[in-house]
């Protein structure tokens, strides 16, 4: 009893640690603070404002309660080794293996510490360089982060989509939903270079495209990216996709212009103008957060425009189709023959070996 004892108490010293690395005790009165608004009967008075804060509270719990169920389980198994005889050593034993086993599970959460790790994310694919080729490179890597979200159980809604005049995409948005989500796709962005036999040139010769992808977390609350209204240039105009008859004969499609940095959105994919405006601030706050981030200002008002030269052109990662198969990510080193697999959407791998190369020099 006595080594479980100590086990005991060297594996409470670990996961408070732990727990206060995750800001347990913050995340909690947070969490409390929610649940005590959502008790109040008025609370469904305002509709919009109760589902955001239940999308909150559901969040918060689901990243809260496993770290909750194994403090309240410590707390237990101190108490009952403090009262127990030799004759419950073989329970105990079980109570402590069944606590670490979800500690060591839980321990993988210590990799997502950026300050927008838990937030979700919209991903933006855009072909580049190539051509045809490259729009259609566009459009694989579009169906690749699709399946890996669907493995992953991750919702996906697509906000903005352009097909190519030929074949693939000019670009696509998607709003990625789930745990974590950021954190998983932050290392996708950048520029994807693909090297292949390509299906759209004549002669069959071996050609490079290339794709950008940019991935910001979702900032959906005003609070956290302040942007001032009269930073902002907004044009409205008729929307050019397919659709209802609202979509084609009304002007709902909004274009804002943050006139600081010179960052455009434009969104024309709800029937409502409303609606685009609004999904299109949430992608400007969502882009001034990334690049408040990437440049280490305190203050919107403080930015420069984003770098695009030294976005393009220089690429995270390499995939080559011929004249042999290989997937390689230039940051992380990370390495695989098996190129079918990683369209396929299985992005593990490459998620693990970027979190795990950056959190190694502590970025």
């Amino acid at each position: 009893m006595d080594t479980l004892q100590k086990d005991t108490q060297q594996f409470v010293e670990q996961f408070n640690s732990a727990y206060m690395s995750i800001n347990g005790d913050v995340l909690n009165s947070e969490l409390t603070g929610y649940q005590i608004l959502a008790a109040d009967p008025s609370f469904w008075n305002d509709p919009s404002a109760a589902q955001d804060i239940s999308k909150k509270i559901a969040k918060l719990e689901s990243r809260l309660n496993p770290w909750l169920a194994i403090k309240n389980g410590l707390a237990d198994l101190t108490d009952m080794l403090a009262i127990s005889d030799v004759s419950m050593q073989s329970e105990l034993e079980t109570n402590y293996d069944v606590l670490a086993k979800s500690f060591d599970d839980l321990k993988e959460e210590l990799k997502f510490s950026g300050p927008y790790d838990d937030h979700d994310a919209i991903v933006t694919i855009s072909a580049g360089a190539g051509g045809t080729a490259a729009q259609d490179w566009a459009e694989m890597l579009e169906r690749m982060y699709l399946r890996y979200a669907e493995k992953d159980k991750l919702k996906v809604v697509i906000l903005d989509r352009s097909a190519g005049d030929e074949a693939g995409i000019k670009s696509v948005s998607f709003d990625v939903s789930g745990k974590f989500v950021y954190a998983k796709f932050k290392g996708e962005h950048g520029v994807h270079r693909l090297v292949r036999l390509s299906p759209f040139n004549a002669d069959a010769l071996r050609q490079t495209s290339f794709a950008k992808v940019e991935v910001v977390p979702k900032i959906e609350n005003t609070s956290e990216v302040e942007v001032d209204e009269k930073d902002l240039k907004i044009d409205v105009y008729r929307s050019g996709g397919k659709g209802g008859q609202s979509v084609n004969t009304t002007d709902s499609a909004v274009r804002i212009t943050h006139i600081p940095t010179n960052i455009v959105v434009a969104i024309q994919n709800e029937r409502s103008q409303l609606q685009n405006r609004e999904t299109a601030m949430t992608i400007l706050r969502s882009k001034l957060a990334q690049l408040q981030a990437e440049q280490h200002k305190e203050k919107v008002s403080e930015l420069k425009g984003p770098n695009e030269q030294a976005a393009w052109g220089n690429q995270i990662r390499n995939y080559v189709l011929h004249p042999y198969k290989m997937v390689k990510d230039s940051r992380s080193g990370f390495e695989t023959t098996d190129t079918e697999a990683i369209l396929g959407g299985d992005l593990d791998g490459l998620i693990n070996a970027y979190l795990s190369a950056n959190l190694s020099v502590g970025a």
